[in-house]
């Protein structure tokens, strides 16, 4: 077999996303052949030993993409050391197979999370550069956004750590209590940056929930179940078909 990147090799088995990955290397928790391994390394799985945590790792064939309707409250983690429930905890219950969950959902926000172990998968949809279009509706205080603030937040405004990229965004309803709801399209996926966006313009995010990733939409999925993508929803993720 040809060589290959470590990192790329580490997702193609399903240990973590590729970014993951090289922070697994970076942090010297990856072995080859019995010495640490160092990003940027290339090796041939059919004569290299790569050890993660004592496993030997090793490629798989079996690829396994879900989509849940993550609930509040449910973190986007493999453990917590403190006992709380994850989303690996949801799946595990059905299934024996190794996934990790797609990106991030923040304790407080609910919908539509994708789980893998296929880190390619996994890249490809988290990666800004692949503009992989996530939708959220937001209810939100303060009134209704000004036309202003909707321009702001469409062209991009300056967060702490960057500009965002141009957001589609609709008023979906005004309620009388002096909420409403938004649903913005974002692209990227700065940490909690939709709620960051909203505290921007002084129009705090009350609830959150994500609808949609690429054409793959929430549709009529239970709160807090899961089910396998259908064939036609993993291609038009990987040829980002919207």
């Amino acid at each position: 077999m040809e060589k290959i990147r470590l990192q790329k090799y580490l997702a193609s088995c399903g240990v973590a996303s590729r970014r993951k990955c090289e922070e697994l290397i970076t942090n010297g928790d990856i072995t080859v052949n019995g010495s640490v391994a160092q990003l940027g390394m290339s090796i041939d799985p059919d004569y290299d030993k790569v050890v993660y945590r004592g496993r030997v790792i090793k490629e798989k064939n079996k690829k396994i993409y879900i989509m849940m309707y993550k609930p509040l409250d449910c973190l986007t983690t493999a453990e917590d050391d403190h006992g709380r429930q994850t989303v690996i905890d949801i799946i595990s219950r059905d299934i024996s197979d190794r996934v990790f969950p797609v990106g991030r959902l923040d304790k407080n926000t609910e919908g539509l999370l994708l789980l893998t172990n296929d880190g390619e998968f996994s890249n490809r949809i988290i990666h800004p550069k692949y503009k992989i279009p996530k939708t959220y509706l937001a209810l939100v205080g303060g009134g209704v956004p000004s036309p202003k603030d909707i321009s702001a937040l469409r062209r991009g405004v300056l967060l702490e750590d960057g500009l965002t990229q141009p957001a589609k965004i609709d008023i979906e309803k005004i309620n009388p209590n002096g909420s409403s709801v938004v649903k913005i399209t974002i692209t990227e996926g700065k940490k909690r940056q939709v709620r960051r966006m909203f505290e921007f313009i002084n129009h705090p995010v009350i609830e959150l929930k994500r609808i949609s990733v690429g054409k793959v939409n929430l549709g009529n999925l239970p709160y807090g179940k899961w089910r396998h993508l259908r064939p036609e929803e993993i291609k038009s993720l990987l040829n980002n078909q919207r």
